[in-house]
């Protein structure tokens, strides 16, 4: 048994599990066995003791009364919530026996995992689980409701997920917070951002809400949604017309800063005031203190991919610091994410050699909705888990309609009885984090993770990993991949010289260590995998792929004739639905709001603390408005994933549209218009 369990007092080191950036190593004070305490680690390097609330009521929901125990099947209608006690022997047998039937009957692609990143442990969300549904031949879950647009766009400018190493941001003498709430979601950026504001540093934040990061900034600029790339564009008017720009750096290291040059010029302060609703001054002052200030750095949030220009709007953004040859300059360039410089052996873990189809059917999770009612042939079992689409999915009323089918054999695998939950046939209880064995890499800084087993499983709740070695068992499975230990599979997926970066680390540093840095130079961007090996603002890549070669702002699509832009943003103590069910920190979060301009609730007859309806013709929801100058006229933003309640219409995402956004299928939940009036 792992000692971090045997010891039964004292304190042990631990990794967050949360899908957050800032991964941050944890100390656990533990008497009896049990978790007490959580704390920061003040020896890691990024993070250096410090927490978010979130993470420090942890316990409040490793012990939640609510905490599912057994393995249980439903009783009940679906949806009702009504289950019974089982042994893990019976849902074992239950699950193989209907998915043997399945395959003999309709097929290996009858059946659909449905799963995110709840639990960021690399061998419990893309390991043993994508071990067993490429042996089984299932459909394949495109995991598209995060971060692709982005990521896409982000690529064909730099050629993969490689950023500013957020150590050096502490040199930064002038910060983009770009449609982040940094505050909320990116804490220790804000805590790095700080010491360099005491050396003389300035904060901008471009946002749609003066939310709490930007109530922090020195300058907080509000923008109309989806019209980020515009901004971004008639920054690089004033640039090049004024002469801040570094030639040396854009000869050097890019291709077709020349085609730029002359492309931007339709971006005009006056053509992009009147698209973004930033004033023409604003773009001008912005655009030079940019042009004359080093190192500064753009930080890019992840709400600007979930538009239906998001991939677009995160390319043109990064294309800034090559303008200004920031990159080159320590705490300097820009920062999206950084998940390339942990690039790990992603074949070896999950073994897509062993699916004897690889052209599986795909299907885009944001669009789970539709496709459980109308894809054919129908999906006819599913199993969840790392996520909870009943709340997360957009197109929300979809979504439950396709989890109500009696035809659909559901599984869901979790720490509580979510709002998906009550929909399944089986219910198994999963294991938290710290109860498994998991390798951690972060997406914003460069440092890899080893989590170990601290505390006992809860009562019979049991990991993926061992999950899906029942399973592969039940199934009458044999491969040798399915016997391979924790430790094993982690040691394979780092084992992968492809990566350079990733040469510093292995199993066994990781081992003593607990978290290791990768071997990141401060020369990157001389080497970046995009296909001319420069930064490319000319992209012969995107235009075979049938998108402008060049940065473009495209408008939003038509989305009705409803007033008012809807963005279901985050808030500052859950993490998506993760702690929306647990009372501590619903209590810290107090209400589900919905933030609306002064005149626009003026004109609709509407006061501050009313509970107004929103709708439009994907659903409606109710929430508590807060009237204010926070948002832009014809905007309004609400906060959170909040659990389903009795009596409340809380689901934002009953309104959001399911379409893809312009690239890698990404989701567009902050495209969508609504509706609002008084309850």
């Amino acid at each position: 048994m792992n000692a971090y369990i045997n010891q039964r007092d004292g304190i042990v080191p631990a990794v967050c599990s949360l899908d957050c950036p800032d991964q941050c190593g944890l100390l656990l004070h533990k008497k009896d066995g049990v978790i007490v305490k959580v704390e920061g680690d003040p020896n890691h390097p990024v993070t250096q003791g410090s927490i978010c609330n979130k993470v420090r009521n942890m316990g409040e929901r490793l012990y939640d009364a609510n905490r599912l125990r057994h393995p249980m099947k439903r009783v009940g209608a679906k949806g009702e919530g009504k289950f019974e006690r089982i042994s893990w022997e019976e849902a074992i047998e239950t699950i193989t026996s209907k998915w043997k039937a399945l395959v003999a009957e309709h097929g290996p692609e009858s059946i659909l995992p449905y799963s995110f990143y709840g639990n960021m442990g690399r061998l419990n969300v893309e390991g043993m689980d994508r071990r067993f549904f490429n042996r089984l031949g299932s459909s394949r879950l495109d995991q598209t409701i995060c971060s692709v647009a982005g990521g896409v766009g982000y690529s064909y400018t730099m050629g993969g997920s490689y950023g500013t190493d957020p150590e050096e941001t502490v040199h930064t003498k002038l910060f983009l917070m770009w449609g982040i709430n940094a505050v909320s979601t990116n804490m220790h950026q804000v805590v790095l951002a700080e010491k360099a504001r005491k050396n003389g540093a300035k904060i901008v934040v471009i946002d749609v809400h003066q939310n709490q990061t930007g109530r922090w900034a020195d300058w907080f600029i509000p923008i109309l949604p989806g019209t980020d790339s515009a901004l971004a564009l008639g920054l690089m008017h004033v640039l090049f017309a004024e002469g801040l720009t570094d030639e040396q750096f854009l000869s050097e290291y890019t291709i077709g800063h020349e085609e730029l040059r002359e492309h931007v010029r339709a971006y005009d302060p006056a053509t992009v005031s009147a698209i973004t609703g930033v004033p023409e001054g604003d773009i001008v002052k912005l655009a030079r203190m940019y042009g004359t200030t080093s190192p500064s750095l753009v930080r890019i949030g992840n709400g600007l991919q979930h538009h239906d220009n998001g991939g677009m709007n995160i390319r043109t953004i990064v294309c800034l610091p090559a303008l200004t040859g920031q990159w080159l300059v320590p705490g300097g360039g820009a920062m999206k994410g950084n998940s390339g410089f942990l690039k790990f052996n992603t074949t070896a873990l999950q073994r897509p050699d062993v699916r004897k189809n690889p052209d599986a059917r795909l299907i885009n999770m944001n669009q789970i909705g539709s496709a459980l009612l109308e894809l054919d042939p129908p999906i006819r079992s599913m199993f969840v888990y790392s996520c909870n689409p009943a709340l997360v999915a957009p197109e929300g009323n979809k979504v439950r309609a396709g989890l109500e089918r009696e035809d659909l054999f559901l599984v869901v695998h979790d720490l509580f009885l979510t709002e998906t939950a009550k929909y399944a046939d089986i219910v198994l209880p999963s294991t938290s984090s710290y109860e498994n064995t998991d390798l951690y890499t972060s997406y914003w800084h460069h440092y890899a993770h080893l989590q170990q087993p601290v505390i006992e499983p809860f009562f019979e709740s049991k990991s993926n990993v061992d999950i899906f070695r029942l399973l592969a068992e039940g199934m009458g499975y044999e491969d040798e991949m399915f016997k391979d230990t924790e430790a094993e599979m982690i040691a394979q997926a780092l084992d992968f010289p492809a990566n350079p970066y990733l040469s510093s680390i292995d199993y066994e540093k990781l081992e003593r260590h607990q978290f290791v840095k990768a071997a990141v130079t401060s020369d990157f961007i001389r080497n970046l995998p995009t296909p001319s090996g420069k930064i490319e603002l000319y992209s012969a890549a995107m235009e075979a792929d049938g998108y402008p070669p060049l940065p473009t702002y495209v408008p939003l699509v038509h989305d009705g004739d409803y007033p008012y832009l809807f963005i279901p943003a985050p808030n500052h103590n859950f993490l998506n639905t993760t702690f929306s069910n647990n009372a501590k920190h619903v209590r810290m979060e107090k209400l589900p709001k919905l933030f609306m301009h002064t005149a626009d609730a003026e004109a609709s007859g509407i006061a501050d603390g009313d509970n107004v309806r929103i709708w439009n013709d994907r659903g409606e929801c109710e929430l508590t408005v807060s009237v204010g100058e926070t948002v832009l006229r014809g905007v309004v933003v609400s906060q959170g994933l909040w659990a389903d309640q009795p009596g409340s219409k809380h689901n934002v995402n009953a309104l959001t549209p399911d379409r893809p956004a312009d690239m890698g299928g990404g989701a567009t939940f902050f495209s969508g218009r609504v509706n609002v009036a008084r309850a």
